[in-house]
């Protein structure tokens, strides 16, 4: 097995770290390895303009245009 040492870590961010393992009865080690197995296996995010750009085209501009309201008295 592979090992990773992290440097330079903020007492808070390791702190945090300890507190989130001891909530799920693991090591700090353990909590480590499970933060980045989440992180780096997890499915990747489409872009906003990919998610645009898949949507069809249906309508026409005005169909979703909305009236301006004056709500001053």
């Amino acid at each position: 097995m592979a090992q990773l040492i992290v440097r330079n870590l903020s007492e808070d961010l390791v702190k945090a770290l300890k507190q989130q393992a001891a909530k799920r009865n693991r090591s700090a080690e353990q909590e480590h390895r499970e933060i980045l197995k989440a992180a780096l296996h997890a499915p990747r995010r489409r872009s906003l303009a990919d998610v645009l750009a898949s949507m069809p085209d249906v309508g026409q501009d005005a169909d979703f245009s909305r009236e301006q309201q004056d709500h001053r008295g």
